[in-house]
């Protein structure tokens, strides 16, 4: 089998469920010990299998193979891209970013390809089919990779004059459409269909008074019927005021200017939590952590926040709101609910829509924020995949911004996995 034929993606795949990681080398041919490289040097990836069938195999393919896993922002990704994933799969995303522009420095110096990041839920998605999960929206099926490969080797087929099998392809299918069109059964032409079926006789235009007795098709007395009795009723003497009741309002109401229905984002009321609505702003839109400051006043109850989604409107930002509690929720409130930070603490549920944490975090991504390097509760653990889990550098009296500059990053982390649940869960530009 030709390196051409061999789908990287399965055969890593493979690999982890027979749990032989692939080895980066310097070289195609791996010979000996000294060919195997740290990923900042190398350039092939070598596959070591072995079945009953084969016995061993030793497969090495180039790092800079294009794989059938096709990111929103990045395209097809290479092999080094999945490696480099698969090998951070326990890692934050802000410590995977991190390392990963490490890595591409390094690999830039030795004249090699850069690695392409990706979104919280791309990586997830990954890390969880190569670990054996069956479905994934971003990976292309095998049919799909094997007609884009013929398709590009018929194309080379006609540049270099040699076009013979995609002419009789083209003939085969013309036989087939001339096979259906024969078993098609003609069901009216234009006139017929413009004609309806209502039974209406239409007279010979003549001046023969014998014409009459042939109708030609039909004429429209029933529509001349109903028009009169309207136009009866038009004629009719009107009611006096005093008499006519007041005619309901039927017109719906004019929208409000066209304003798309603002996504919504569930703080936790929790004293406990890092965020409030009197620091979020400033995290979320500034990238620079305070601590929420304790108040007593009820006017603070609801906030807004604008940002960008370039997969969703790259033209607009989208108007976020903010708020603690759902009480004074409409019921189409929750239908634009896209994230629900939390401390882990189930109690915060207790008046939502969805009570059980399962069900909410299927219908909105949920966040948690910690102290960086402190442990996971034991809830958000058991909650599963739908939590994002990020940390923060504790805060010391007198930081800068330039000091706390990792907000940032943990900052752009939230929203990029904010905006895949949204795409993912049908949010467009307006609205779900």
């Amino acid at each position: 089998m030709s390196a051409g034929d061999i789908d990287a993606l399965t055969l890593f795949r493979t690999s982890v469920a027979a749990t032989s990681s692939p080895l980066p080398t310097r070289s195609a041919d791996a010979s000996s010990a000294s060919d195997i490289a740290p990923l900042t040097e190398a350039s092939h990836l070598l596959f070591n299998t072995q079945s009953a069938a084969d016995g061993a195999q030793h497969t090495a393919l180039p790092l800079t193979t294009t794989t059938r896993f096709v990111s929103q922002t990045n395209g097809a990704l290479d092999l080094a891209s999945v490696f480099w994933c698969w090998q951070n799969k326990d890692k934050s995303t802000g410590d995977y970013i991190a390392a990963t522009q490490e890595l591409n420095t390094a690999r830039t110096s030795h004249g090699l390809s850069e690695v392409r990041n990706l979104v919280f839920a791309e990586k997830l998605d990954l890390i969880n089919w190569l670990s054996g999960e069956n479905d994934s929206e971003f990976i292309k099926s095998l049919d799909d990779n094997r007609q884009t490969r013929a398709q590009a080797h018929d194309a080379a087929k006609m540049a270099s004059g040699d076009g013979d099998v995609v002419m009789q392809d083209a003939r085969a299918e013309d036989d087939k459409l001339r096979d259906i069109y024969a078993l098609e059964r003609k069901t009216g032409d234009r006139n017929t269909l413009l004609r309806g079926s209502k039974p209406i006789v239409r007279w010979p235009c003549t001046c023969s008074a014998t014409s009459q007795t042939n109708p030609v098709s039909q004429d429209f007395s029933h529509v001349r019927k109903h028009a009169e009795t309207f136009l009866g009723r038009s004629k009719a003497s009107a009611p006096t005021p005093a008499l006519v009741a007041p005619a309901p309002a039927i017109r719906p109401a004019k929208p409000s200017g066209g304003r798309r229905p603002e996504p919504i984002i569930l703080l936790s009321p929790s004293a406990s939590s890092l965020l409030r609505l009197s620091n979020v702003k400033s995290f979320l839109m500034d990238g620079v952590y305070t601590p929420p400051t304790s108040t007593t006043s009820t006017a603070l109850n609801i906030l807004h926040v604008n940002r960008v989604m370039p997969s969703i409107d790259p033209t607009r930002p989208l108007r976020f709101i903010l708020v603690e509690s759902p009480d004074n929720f409409k019921p189409d409130y929750w239908n634009r609910v896209v994230a629900v930070f939390t401390t882990g603490q189930a109690w915060q549920f207790k008046g939502y829509k969805w009570s059980q944490p399962a069900e909410l975090f299927s219908h909105a991504l949920g966040v948690y924020v910690g102290w960086r390097n402190e442990l996971l509760p034991d809830t958000i653990k058991g909650w599963g995949r739908g939590v994002l889990n990020v940390g923060i550098d504790a805060y010391r009296e007198g930081q800068t911004a330039q000091q706390r500059w990792r907000d940032r990053e943990t900052v752009e982390e939230i929203w990029s996995a904010i905006e895949a649940s949204m795409r993912a869960r049908g949010f467009t530009r307006e609205g779900r």
